[in-house]
């Protein structure tokens, strides 16, 4: 049943996928939205034969693919997420916050690929790590604000989901960096690297 996990998963996302494609609340949105979704999920089946990471790691990148793809479905500023709202007391829908900590998992999946591949030790890998998607979350907010201008109007404000916030895009890489750290501290504890090692020296 482990071995079968992701492609269970890659499964249940595609159909999650499709129903959530059918009638957005803006085509516009969605289709900007999905664009890193399916590279990302295509990158991963693409490379299924040749590494497949562990199972912790797939279900951790498909928090954030499944997340997305949500996001992408409502816009990431009306997504029904009113309870949290509430529970928070705030008047700011925070849905795209939890989106940006939840890239930060994708820490852990590069920790595994650096150290199984032995390409570095544990400290250089975390380090690159978090920088990696430090990166990504400052390219992201960069591609967000060039949308914003290059299609104005509703898409465009919608694409950029700063609700008002002139420090989003700040609090946004936070987030991510936030969740990266989360990403390599939880390495720390179940370091798949070390089991992986293991099995194969017991099966030598």
């Amino acid at each position: 049943m482990l071995k079968k996990f992701p492609p269970l998963l890659a499964l249940i996302f595609s159909v999650f996928f499709i129903i959530l494609a059918i009638n957005p609340a803006s085509r516009a949105v969605w289709l900007a939205e999905v664009i890193p979704v399916v590279i990302i999920f295509g990158l991963l089946v693409f490379t299924y034969k040749g590494f497949q990471f562990s199972n912790l790691a797939y279900a951790m990148v498909a928090f954030w693919l499944f997340w997305h793809t949500i996001g992408g479905h409502y816009t990431f500023a009306n997504v029904p997420f009113g309870f949290v709202t509430d529970l928070l007391g705030s008047e700011r829908n925070h849905f795209d916050r939890i989106g940006h900590f939840s890239v930060g998992f994708y820490a852990y999946a590069m920790m595994e690929w650096l150290l199984r591949r032995q390409h570095c030790d544990y400290k250089l890998a975390a380090f690159f790590s978090v920088f990696f998607i430090m990166s990504i979350a400052a390219g992201y907010e960069i591609i967000e604000w060039w949308y914003a201008v290059a299609e104005g109007g509703d898409a465009g404000i919608e694409f950029l989901g700063s609700q008002g916030d002139i420090w989003d895009a700040q609090k946004d890489m936070l987030s991510d960096t936030l969740g990266a750290l989360f990403a390599i501290t939880l390495y720390y504890f179940v370091r798949p690297d070390k089991a992986t090692t293991n099995k194969a020296l017991s099966q030598s």
